[in-house]
């Protein structure tokens, strides 16, 4: 017992005494009080006293219960020893004043004690004394009362326990802050109760045990076992879509305590051990694109956690969009635009036709041909991730063209003549045939190729195709050309001659009418001595007044070269073209060698030009001569008196000068040289014509 206790205690003894000797006698009533504190902490092991006094009675009867168990009875001032309990004689002690002494008092002692005084005519008095018997505090240990620490538990306990000592009062600390019960924390007797547990309590928890007799603290760290949470992915570089062959990588950060581990699931692929949960994809193809997962697992809550996220993957289109149009009926116009592969496809529309319609890589929209779309452009605009393109087409009716006429010969020994009509147009004309007025079908002997544009004619006979009027349609959607084909039988139309700078070898070339029906040409020559190549390969000379045929050229040959000619000799060339058998007019003779005269029609035009030249000469002299001896006799006439009539009407004459006479009134004679050059000839100076001298004659009247 403490100094303060024990004056504490005596003060109350001496006051007590005091009261006694002082009021007694002046109540007759027994009165127990007690003489100290009623609250008495007391060490294990220690001597406690439950200190009481009384007044009123002389000798009462004492009874002190535990509890309300009495544990001695006794009389003041008996000589009787007092009852005490068996189990408790070592313990208990009572003193003659009626006070209750504890000996070594024991931790069980602790309790509520009673003491009752009883006087016979005097009543009963008593009053209550609280022993606690505390024990020193040691080796206290904190622990949670469950396993580990997860975040959404609703509670989780930390317990203390104490081997040896009694404690009196309990305070907790989180990070050194007291804590007190409320809606998060619950402090009970010997335990602390976290509700709601969530990450932010982790942390140290401390528990500070008190008693009258000594002080322990006991701490504990407290991890809160959490995530994963929902997961961060992050794509870098970060875009929109990625282009077939780029590079890139995808992350995927999590909070979570122990750190989750991290695995990818891309369709049936799951990819784990990453570093840092990274994934690289590099030179990345369209087949890598699509929906990626990142798992998230927490190895000791087991607790998962995922997320997606989609990497799009394109790849341009190949080329350039196209475009086209096309007849449909021949009514309505289908304008197509295709732009085909990609990832994904592009989106197509035309703009200038329709708001609505589109189409994914491929687009057809059929709208009525009307004259506003001929020659309108129309723009498909062609829409892709990676590139925005577009084609123009534009719609046209068909153009002026001219056919084209070819002929051959097929295995079994037919003329083929084949007739081609191609008209710009687009869309492009379907075309339609006619012999005359009847339509032409793919029957014998015609052929219609499949594109309409041409047209085979088939026969041994040549004749059957001559005389023959063929008719060609080209027509779409937006018009028509109409052309007609006048077959002719084989000729040529032109043709000429070129030598080589040591003239021997020339080039013949020729040209034919579009529409003749030709197979082959037989080259001609004719030459007095013509160079020749035997079998053998030697040479000889030959010559020949007369055309033989020295090659043969397909119908469609154009030209042919002729060698070993001797260019001291004149050579005659021609071209006969057949159709077949049929053989047509030679062409235009081409001649080439030294000494090449006029030829027959050049010397009958000269001859027939010479005389008639010469007669126009003489009669033109005689003309001028005639006009210059009429001016020349009309200035020597003699002037005779005019009647007065006549003087009126003639005005008199200029003075003449008497020895000019040839000169007055006379004009000079024309340059009849200048008259009869051409504009080209008129450069060159001809003989001057001179007039013969002036005679004089006279007249007498």
């Amino acid at each position: 017992m403490t100094w303060p206790d024990e004056f504490g205690r005596l003060n109350a003894v001496l006051l007590a005494i005091l009261l006694r000797f002082t009021f007694q006698g002046a109540y007759c009533q027994l009165v127990v009080s007690p003489a100290g504190p009623t609250l008495v902490n007391a060490l294990a092991g220690r001597n406690v006293t439950l200190a009481v006094s009384f007044s009123g009675a002389t000798d009462p009867a004492v009874t002190w219960s535990m509890a309300s168990l009495p544990v001695v009875t006794w009389a003041i001032n008996s000589s009787a020893a007092p009852d005490i309990a068996d189990n408790r004689e070592k313990v208990l002690r009572i003193e003659t004043d009626g006070s209750l002494s504890f000996v070594n008092v024991p931790l069980e002692y602790t309790s509520n004690y009673t003491i009752e005084m009883t006087k016979s005519g005097l009543g009963t008095s008593s009053t209550t004394f609280t022993l606690k018997v505390f024990d020193m505090i040691q080796d206290v240990i904190l622990k949670a009362q469950s396993g580990s620490a997860q975040e959404g538990s609703d509670r989780f306990t930390l317990q203390y326990s104490v081997p040896q000592g009694v404690v009196e009062r309990q305070t907790w600390f989180f990070s050194g802050m007291e804590i007190k019960s409320n809606s998060r924390y619950l402090v009970e007797e010997g335990s602390l109760v976290i509700l709601g547990l969530n990450r932010s309590d982790t942390g140290q928890y401390t528990v500070l045990l008190t008693n009258p007799f000594s002080s322990v603290t006991a701490d504990t760290n407290v991890t809160v076992l959490y995530g994963p949470d929902e997961p961060i992915l992050e794509a870098r570089p970060a875009r929109p879509f990625y282009v077939k062959g780029d590079s890139l990588s995808v992350s995927c950060q999590a909070d979570g305590f122990p750190p989750p581990t991290v695995e990818w699931v891309f369709g049936s692929q799951t990819l784990s051990d990453l570093p840092e949960g990274v994934l690289n994809l590099t030179d990345v193809q369209t087949s890598q694109g699509g929906v990626y997962t990142c798992m998230l697992l927490n190895g000791e809550t087991r607790e998962k956690s995922q997320k997606s996220i989609i990497i799009n993957v394109y790849e341009r289109p190949s080329g350039d969009p196209t475009c086209s149009v096309q007849s449909v009926n021949n009514v309505d116009l289908q304008y197509l635009c295709r732009w085909s592969w990609g990832s994904p496809q592009a989106q197509l529309s035309f703009p200038a036709l329709s708001n609505t319609s589109s189409g994914a890589g491929n687009l057809s929209l059929t709208v009525t041909a009307s004259h506003n779309l001929a020659g309108k452009t129309v723009t498909c605009m062609a829409d892709h991730p990676v590139e925005l393109n577009n084609c123009s087409i534009t719609a046209g009716s068909p153009r002026m063209f001219l056919p084209a006429v070819r002929t051959t010969v097929d295995s079994d020994g037919k003329i083929v003549v084949t007739i081609h009509c191609v008209s710009e147009a687009s869309p492009q004309a379907v075309v339609s045939w006619y012999n005359g007025s009847e339509a032409v079908t793919s029957t014998t002997p015609y052929q219609i190729s499949r594109d309409t544009t041409q047209l085979e004619i088939r026969d041994y006979n040549v004749s059957n195709f001559l005389l023959q009027n063929y008719t060609c349609i080209c027509r779409n959607s937006l018009g028509s050309q109409r052309r007609e084909i006048q077959l002719r039988g084989p000729s040529i139309s032109d043709s000429s001659l070129f030598a080589n700078h040591n003239g021997t070898i020339v080039t013949l070339t020729w040209e034919v009418p579009p529409t003749s029906i030709i197979t082959g040409f037989d080259i001609q020559m004719k030459g007095p001595h013509s160079l020749s190549r035997n079998r053998n390969g030697t040479q000889t000379r030959g010559s020949s007044n007369r055309f033989h045929t020295i090659q043969q050229k397909p119908g469609a040959a154009r030209s042919a070269d002729i060698f070993n000619l001797d260019p001291k000799l004149r050579y005659s060339f021609r071209v006969i073209p057949k159709a077949r058998m049929t053989e047509g007019q030679p062409s235009e003779v081409q001649k080439i060698g030294p000494g090449e005269g006029l030829s027959g029609s050049a010397i009958a035009g000269l001859a027939a030009g010479i005389p008639c030249g010469l007669l126009f000469l003489v009669l033109l002299g005689g003309f001028i001569y005639f006009c210059v001896y009429f001016n020349k006799n009309k200035s020597r006439q003699a002037r005779y008196p005019k009647s007065r009539a006549v003087e009126k009407a003639v005005t008199t004459p200029t003075e003449t000068t008497p020895h000019n006479l040839l000169t007055g009134g006379l004009k000079s004679p024309p340059d009849y040289n200048g008259l009869l050059q051409t504009p080209s000839e008129r450069s060159v100076a001809l003989p001057a014509f001179v007039p013969p001298p002036p005679v004089r004659t006279a007249t007498t009247v």
